[in-house]
């Protein structure tokens, strides 16, 4: 007997949607992805869209954020600070080891900018979809009037004479 998940039906009536059924893929495989830093995704309204990481201890210098083929990479090295010898941690749990946490962003998503305020990180994205892309009425023609559908584009005087 087969575990395996089929996601075929979702997609049977879909054209060019094969992104949905790697990202399904990725997402049953079980890997085990990072916690730190914890962070929110936010929307914001119709078209806004809003990332937000808690980095406490990170500093504007140890922060990168990169947009490349619509992947947005955000990663955070910390320095290794020298430790007083004579502190013993009870208690280790404030993050200072370093990450990098990757988005993958729809088309049409655009990075608007980012701030770093009070130990977050704020990233704030918005979808801006062409004009040609949006959606619109198709015009259906009728044949009822006698017609047969069929235009002549060109008249080639050659023929008729």
């Amino acid at each position: 007997m087969s575990t395996a998940l089929s996601l075929e039906p979702l997609f049977r009536h879909s054209i060019g949607f094969d992104r949905f059924s790697d990202l399904f893929d990725r997402a049953l495989e079980g890997s085990s992805t990072s916690t730190f830093p914890p962070y929110n995704i936010e929307k914001h309204g119709e078209n806004n869209y809003r990332i937000v990481l808690a980095v406490a201890g990170f500093s504007e210098k140890d922060l990168s954020i990169r947009l490349e083929n619509g992947v947005l990479t955000v990663s955070g090295v910390k320095d290794d600070e020298k430790s007083d010898n004579n502190v013993t941690y009870m208690h280790h749990g404030i993050g200072r080891s370093s990450f990098k946490l990757t988005y993958k962003l729809e088309d049409h998503i655009e990075v608007q900018g980012a701030n770093l305020e009070n130990g977050l990180l704020v990233i704030d994205l918005l979808r801006e979809i062409p004009e040609a892309e949006k959606p619109r009425e198709i015009e259906i023609n009728s044949l009822n009037s006698g017609q047969s559908g069929v235009q002549q584009i060109e008249s080639d005087e050659k023929d008729s004479a």
